[in-house]
């Protein structure tokens, strides 16, 4: 019998830059990751990937219980709340996009879509 995957969940969050003016334009997009549990998760191995195949793996993250964590798209210093891909371009569509989790071991843990024809899976 195999171990469920801890349940964690993507919250779809999107920032206008226009709005905050102490970072770069792309750490001003994010999505953040919810651990509904009362348990810890260890992140460690998971990845974060968009529908164009953009990916950010998780290195050394716990994610306490009921806690959640930002991981922007642009440069920055990570925090306990918040990681920084390090990049220099935006990685989320405008139109439309799908953020997908997966455990270290390629299971899908969560995906959320937005946009013209995206639900919530």
């Amino acid at each position: 019998m195999s171990a469920r995957p801890p349940s964690a969940r993507i919250d779809w969050t999107r920032k206008s830059f226009r709005r905050l003016c102490c970072c770069t334009a792309a750490a001003a997009e994010w999505v953040e990751i919810a651990n509904q549990t009362r348990r810890a998760v260890n992140l460690d191995g998971w990845t974060l990937r968009d529908a164009d195949g953009h990916r950010y793996r998780f290195d050394n993250v716990r994610l306490a219980g009921r806690a959640t964590v930002r991981i922007h798209t642009g440069i920055g210093r990570d925090t306990r709340t918040d990681l920084f891909q390090d990049r220099r371009t935006y990685v989320w569509d405008n139109n439309g996009d799908t953020a997908t989790l997966r455990d270290a071991r390629g299971r899908t843990v969560d995906t959320d879509s937005w946009g013209r024809n995206h639900h919530h899976r």
